[in-house]
């Protein structure tokens, strides 16, 4: 049985998570509005993951005998000035989140909730790979800078992203 404590996090997270996919599917319209379709795939892509984790919270809170409570999601920012700032801005977002998965993990420790904890640790691990992921994209783009012929590169590279 999951305990209140744990549930209404992993609820708080199922809502993370979904605005995490609102901000990415927000990310992808302005970089379809610039021409920017490949860096758009990426976005789109990065959505459809942070819906996938939303859907893994809700199946561990059932499977643990708990409700599952979903919630209003926020209007995500709709205007950046530059592909790099979209980016800078997913790259801040994913150090968020995992700030929030550690914070988890600590609630699972002090809940002594094994399960949660084993859970959690897969998370912990993708976190690693989403922030080295857009720091890796950021850290292109600073070195290209506005360069048309470095931006199309790029934007062609992230375009051949696949979805897991």
């Amino acid at each position: 049985m999951i305990s209140k404590k744990i549930e209404d996090a992993f609820n708080d997270q199922i809502n993370a998570e979904l605005y995490s996919a609102y901000i990415y599917l927000s990310m992808s319209a302005y970089l379809n509005s610039v021409d920017l379709n490949g860096m758009a795939h990426w976005m789109k892509v990065q959505a459809k993951e942070e819906l996938e984790h939303a859907t893994k919270f809700a199946s561990y809170i059932v499977a643990r005998g708990g409700r599952v409570k979903y919630k209003a999601i926020e209007c995500p920012r709709e205007e950046w000035a530059s592909a790099l700032e979209v980016f800078k801005g997913a790259y801040e977002h994913e150090r968020y989140v995992t700030r929030r998965i550690n914070d988890l993990m600590d609630l699972a420790v002090t809940e002594k909730d094994y399960a949660a904890q084993v859970f959690l640790q897969w998370f912990v691990s993708e976190q690693v790979e989403e922030e080295a992921n857009t720091d890796g994209i950021v850290k292109k783009m600073e070195m290209i800078g506005e360069g048309r012929h470095g931006m199309y590169m790029i934007d062609k590279e992230l375009g051949e992203r696949k979805a897991d």
